[in-house]
């Protein structure tokens, strides 16, 4: 096969890339780890390349559509996410954009809950404690103990495809689970889980009955030992049920004193100046995430007190980071796999050329008939 299309790439994701050069595609990589500049992007794109692969640290706007104006033909994302992208100016400029959801779902909530784990048993002061050997003693509480998470209550916040999989996660450490979404909610996800629960019990799997139902908002705060995070970030006017600083200095106040918070969606879903704050003030026993309004965190970012280390757990955006769900060239189970199928779905014309039937194009309103 000879398609002699053009593709700059901001980043290596790997043997995906020998998937299109097989394929007779001419593919740029950006050599370094750190991100390209905007003015390399666009001086890419103004080159008169055909396809673009960009992650969401790439700001991806009308100045690079103009660049790419007659000659750019879509946008590959690698990420679920596509907060990079202005979806507004890439319809208006007809170029559509494709992501990868679905594939990195399970990594995604298997790092969530192993973040509440990390949390609940304090495993980060323990370790200090033994590589620092201060480790002098056995004692049943001191000097500290940590929480179970099995037989607790978890609030998941966002039901959509990563918060249903923390759900069955969760359920298989018999929690019981209240969840939240304002937008979307899946009775029937929830019915089975209930389901599998009753089942569980009635066979001795399970010593005590457990259960799940959707709460609102309020109600999912107080009442949880556990909030895990897994909504879309939606800014004021672009959603009726805005995201954006979902949590702050209101909602922190009323989680339990005990609980803990865990995030792996958005960044600016969590007000950082307020949850430092609540840190401190030990309105909360601890948090723990893995994205943050700004990244890389800041220096300077409030979460980086060493009066609130011990109780705040920091990653670097890297709950998807797993071999398979990363790397691998199939469709069905990688994320680069998925954005380079996306990228051929539109360059190669497949489904009859029809963008609104090419499943990992985002913006198919701008080509609806």
């Amino acid at each position: 096969m000879t398609n002699q299309f053009r593709v700059f790439a901001t980043c290596d994701i790997g043997p995906a890339i020998e998937v299109l050069r097989k394929r007779g595609y001419q593919v740029e990589v950006y050599p370094q780890p750190e991100a390209p500049s905007k003015r390399l992007i666009i001086e890419k794109v103004k080159s008169g390349i055909d396809g673009l692969i960009t992650t969401l640290r790439d700001p991806i706007d009308a100045k690079v559509f103009e660049a790419g104006k007659n000659t750019l033909k879509v946008v590959a994302q690698y990420a679920v996410g596509f907060d990079n992208i202005d979806r507004e100016d890439a319809n208006r400029y007809k170029i559509p954009f494709t992501n990868t959801a679905d594939v990195l779902t399970e990594a995604t909530a298997e790092f969530a809950f192993f973040m509440l784990g990390v949390l609940a048993r304090k495993m980060w002061p323990a370790e200090h404690l033994t590589r620092e050997n201060k480790w002098g003693y056995w004692h049943p509480y001191l000097p500290f103990l940590g929480d179970e998470v099995t037989g607790k209550t978890i609030a998941v916040i966002g039901t959509g495809r990563i918060g249903l999989a923390m759900i069955k996660k969760c359920a298989g450490f018999d929690m019981n689970i209240l969840c939240y979404d304002p937008a979307y909610q899946n009775h029937e996800y929830v019915k089975a889980i209930q389901e599998t629960m009753d089942l569980r019990h009635a066979r001795g799997i399970q010593t005590e009955k457990t259960w799940i139902r959707y709460v609102g908002l309020e109600d999912a705060l107080k009442q949880a030992d556990f909030v895990s995070v897994h909504v879309p970030l939606l800014r004021e006017g672009e959603s009726p049920t805005p995201t954006y600083h979902l949590f702050n200095e209101r909602t922190l106040r009323m989680m339990k004193p005990s609980a803990f918070l865990v995030n792996d969606s958005r960044g600016p879903v969590v007000d950082e100046t307020s949850l430092a704050k609540a840190l401190r003030e030990k309105w909360i026993a601890g948090a723990a995430l893995d994205v943050f309004e700004k990244e890389p965190l800041p220096a300077d970012s409030a979460l980086r007190d060493p009066a609130i280390e011990d109780r705040c757990r920091l990653y670097p955006h890297f709950a998807s980071a797993a071999r398979i769900t990363r790397l691998s060239t199939d469709p069905n189970k990688g994320m680069a796999g998925r954005c380079v199928q996306g990228l051929i779905d539109v360059l190669e014309g497949n489904y009859g050329g029809d963008i609104t039937q090419m499943p990992y194009v985002v913006n198919k309103e701008a080509f609806g008939k």
